[in-house]
This record gives C-alpha cells, structure tokens and sequence, in this order.
C-alpha cells in the first residue's frame, strides 16, 4: 500500500480566467516535492499527482486519488507566492467534495499557508479529514507511523467534542535543512510539461518550456502587514539550505531535466549576503546557462553584488515597491527608503544588465486616489522590464485580514475571490475607497502602463519584434470583473 499520496490541485482557469491558457506560468509545485522527499528520506512510499502540471480536471483528480488508495492522500494548498495558498483553496475544495463523493473511505488532509492560518474553519468547512497547522511534514511522519490523534503535531481533527487542533510541530531548524528537507522529488514530477512566466523568457528568446522554480531558503524576517508568508512557520523566520546543496539541486536540473528558466521562489532571495553570494558565486563557477529570476527588496539590494548576480545568471529582479507614497508604505511596515531611493535601485540595477519587475499595490489601507495615482505615476516613470499590480487582500495569516475582522471590512465570500485575476476578485476596502474602486483602478492602470508608447517602445527596441508583439496581443486580454467600478 502507497504510504503517502501527494496532491497539487488544480483550478487555473478559474483564478487566471483567459490569462490561463497561454499567459501564467505552470510551476512545480516546490513543497509538495519538498514533502515527498522528506518522508522518502524516513523510507516512506510516497507518489506526487500534480493535478495542474498535468491538466486534469476535478473529477480526473479525484479518481486517480481513489484509484491509488494511499494510505493518507495529502492535499498541498501552498502556492508559489503567498497568496496563492488562499486562491489555491477553492481547488482544494473541490477535490475534497469530488474524492468524498466517490470513496468517502479516503483518508485526505489539507496543508498549506491558507490552512495553517484557518485550520479549524478549513476544517469545519471543507470534506477531509484531517488538516494541518504548521510544515506539515512531522504531521505526516506521525501519521504513519499511527499515533494517536493527540499525539501528532499540527494535527487538526473531529471528535465527538469538536474540532481540536494540536500545537504545531517546531519548524524544521536551520541545521537540519537538507537531512529532514532534502530537496524537491523532480523524478515525481511531469518535468516537461512547466512553463516560465511570459515576461520571464522575454531574456531567453521567449522560449518558455524547461522551467522549474527552486527555494534556496524558507521564511521572511520581515513583517509587512500585507503579507502572509509566515503562517505555516507560527511566526517570521529566515532558514536556508547550505548553498553547495542548493548549488548541487540547480546542477541535477540542468543535467537531468536540461532546465534553462529557473525561479529561485525564496520570498526573499537578496537578503542574506553570505548566502546569495556563495550560490552566485558558484554559479558562476558551475556555468550552468541558467536564466535565473528572484526576489528582492529595495532596501536589500546592494550596488556592490549586482554585477556578480547578472553574471550568474540572474537576469530578473522583482522589487517590492508596492506604494509610491511613502506615507502608504509606512502604514504596511514596508521598509524605511524615499522615492529617490527606489529611483536609484533600479536605475544602478538596470545599469548591471538586470531586468527590473516592479511589484505594486493599490489599495492598502492608507490609500486614496491621489496616492494610487502616485504609484501608477511611479510605475510609469521607472518603466521597469515588467510590472505587477496587485490589489490588496487581507489574506488569512496576515495583519490585514486581522485588521479587517476587526474593522468589519467585507472580505470576499469564496476563495477565489482572493484571487488577483478571477472574476470575483474582491480587494480590501481602504480607510477611502471601497473594494470596487481599488480593482477598478488596478485594472486602469494594468491598461494604462502595458498600453503606454513609452513601454511598449522599450520592449521593442530591449527585447526585439515577437516580443513587442506578444505584449500587444497580452493586451487584448481583458479580465471580467463581477465588482470592478470602473476608472476612466
């Protein structure tokens, strides 16, 4: 009997709309790898069924998982970003009716960012079994090694009483990385079928095909308000794996799987110099051809490592700047830098041969239409290799959706309206605006920048015709919206 079935599930058109079919990237899912690899380095059978990688729909899901008959089928709701664990939820959901509908025998038990920050309410809500705050992976050793339900970390489950939930297990320590956490399970993947993000191959010739996304280190030590990175960790954190085994973890992609879009997913890659600086280094030793994008913040970039970054192969930063108002920022606890900072930062990051994508936000609490327009004015001035506007949510396991409790601020009613692009978008109202008025603006500024003569002429002359070519039919997508108002 299969000890552990592994489960990405999959709702993409949904929370992508049209975007879906050639736009979004498909990735890895890195911790239902990381998961399965934990529990084979204790000698547990383990398979991965990436739902999305593979195109299935619900009901195809849910009868492979039938078919397996794993002892517990482990449903994986992270996503590559925070807020993807909450958007991811509504798949989630779904598989769960679909697999209970056809054996309600199965044992199933939710994971994630979204489920560690509600575990009780996934719980009561949703048809599994079992959820799981924390990790996941000393839940699941327990599992199978049939505890009693008391007896295992971070398990929530059903008694005669209730719904109770254990205290988490501790995170995995910094020490033990890469023995309890020993990489992705790539040979459980369908490795051929990823795709890079659009804009990520615009410096590979717009060759979007043997991609695969990698984390170097789990956590943030940051504490921005917005952000629910840390829910599954019980607080911020920062721990990485040793830089020769993540090197080691990069060679294996690129011999094996002949991976040439990489994405380092860290929440934070540029934080720690010694770290990023030994694996730059040893890229740049190993010429390993990658094409490399990772995150960054203003306030972490350093002049003095750009040079080495661009050379190994780090070809795309993405910036956290989220506001142009420096009052705005403030009120989320987003660093301690001005405009001419930003200005600089991807002005001398620009100068080193690196794409800059630009991550904005409207509507954080602070926001009017003045300081959105302040933004969206940034934004353009900086002109940046790509942009992503975003709309802020307050995603369970941050400080907003605390906030917006307290305040009674109406939050969407189903998980895809925690989505950026789904049709029931539904962003968090600000101490000015109502959610309506923020997706509304977020949307005319998507137009507004990607439409503008000023960008569309440097994606020409930066990066060639087919590519000033597929931002103009980029363009023609429109995403339908049930509570935009509109912004002219």
């Amino acid at each position: 009997m299969l000890d552990c079935l592994i489960v990405n599930p999959s709702a993409l058109s949904q929370i992508y709309q049209s975007l879906s079919e050639n736009l979004t990237a498909i990735e890895p899912p890195i911790w239902a790898g990381l998961l399965a690899n934990g529990l084979r380095a204790k000698d547990k059978s383990v398979d991965i069924l990436d739902c999305e990688g593979l195109g299935l729909t619900v009901e195809e899901s849910a009868r492979r998982i039938c078919e397996a008959k794993a002892k517990i089928t482990t449903i994986v709701v992270y996503g590559q970003q925070p807020s993807a664990s909450t958007q991811n939820m509504h798949a989630a959901s779904l598989l769960c009716e679909a697999i209970a509908k056809i054996n309600p025998e199965i044992q199933t038990i939710l994971i994630g960012g979204h489920v560690s920050a509600l575990p009780a309410r996934t719980l009561a809500e949703e048809s599994c079994t079992f959820v799981c705050q924390g990790e996941g992976l000393a839940t699941l050793l327990a599992i199978l090694e049939d505890r009693f339900l008391d007896a295992i970390p971070g398990l929530g489950y059903r008694t005669s009483s209730g719904i109770k939930i254990n205290p988490p297990a501790p995170v995995v320590p910094q020490e033990k990385m890469k023995d309890v956490l020993p990489g992705v399970a790539w040979d459980l993947l369908p490795m051929k079928n990823y795709r890079a993000h659009n804009w990520h191959a615009f410096s590979n010739n717009n060759d979007r095909s043997h991609y695969a996304s990698i984390y170097t280190s789990l956590g943030c030590p940051y504490k921005c308000t917005f952000c629910c990175i840390n829910a599954p960790f019980g607080g911020s954190s920062f721990r990485f794996w040793d830089p020769d085994f993540t090197l080691g973890q990069m060679q294996l992609l690129v011999d094996k799987y002949q991976v040439k879009n990489l994405k380092i997913a860290d929440e934070m890659f540029v934080l720690n110099k010694n770290h990023y600086m030994k694996i730059a280094d040893g890229l740049i030793e190993r010429q390993l051809g990658l094409n490399i994008w990772a995150y960054a913040r203003i306030d972490t970039v350093k002049a003095d490592t750009l040079s080495t970054l661009k050379k190994a192969g780090i070809n795309w930063l993405a910036l956290g700047i989220e506001s142009g108002s420096k009052f705005v920022r403030d009120g989320v606890k987003k660093g301690r830098f001005g405009g001419a900072d930003i200005t600089e930062i991807v002005k001398r990051t620009q100068d080193a041969g690196i794409n800059v994508i630009g991550n904005y936000i409207f509507g954080l609490p602070d926001d009017d239409f003045k300081t959105m327009q302040e933004t969206l004015d940034l934004a353009i001035e900086l002109n940046c290799e790509m942009s992503n506007f975003y709309s802020a949510m307050a995603y369970p396991g941050s400080q907003l959706y605390t906030m917006a409790i307290e305040k009674g601020w109406p939050l969407p009613d189903t998980w895809l309206g925690y989505s950026q692009h789904s049709r029931e978008s539904l962003p968090l109202r600000t101490e000015h605006l109502t959610s309506g008025q923020v997706l509304g603006f977020r949307d005319y500024a998507f137009d507004k920048c990607f439409q503008g003569s000023r960008y569309l002429g440097m994606i020409k002359e930066k990066f060639g015709n087919d590519t000033f070519e597929h931002i103009q039919q980029m363009n023609k997508h429109k995403l339908i919206r049930d509570f935009a108002v509109s912004y002219r």
